[in-house]
């Protein structure tokens, strides 16, 4: 079992930058590849970012290549998404997921378990 608590979210200026961290409790973080989702208002939850969870491969949707960064501390158990350059279109809720898989895992079923969001909002 693993419990997420994302934090870090809020309200921004087009441009400006937010640092989204998750926090994981429960055994063997090192062992879930880690992914953060948004959800924006009337729309399905899509990816965002993934690290796998051994060597630390990454993947990002192609709307936030080059703004945003995912990295993880296994050491504390955290994760975190570096978000620079932000959109309007960038508003939702943003969620961590954990996923028991190798690799970088894009699939929103294929996440065991998931955090409760924090909203992230741009203004323009």
């Amino acid at each position: 079992q693993v419990q997420l608590v994302e934090s870090g979210g809020g309200l921004v200026q087009a441009g400006d930058s937010l640092r989204l961290s998750c926090a994981a409790s429960g055994r063997s973080f090192s062992s879930y590849a880690m992914g953060w989702f948004r959800q924006a208002p009337g729309k399905e939850r899509e990816f965002v970012a993934v690290i796998s969870r051994s060597v630390g491969d990454t993947y990002y949707a192609d709307s936030v290549k080059g703004r945003f960064t995912i990295s993880r501390d296994n050491a504390k158990n955290t994760v975190h998404l570096q978000m620079n350059s932000l959109k309007p279109e960038d508003t939702a809720v943003y969620y961590c997921a954990a996923a028991q898989y190798p690799g970088t895992v894009l699939r929103l079923r294929l996440y065991d378990y998931w955090g409760q969001g924090t909203q992230v909002t741009v203004s323009s």
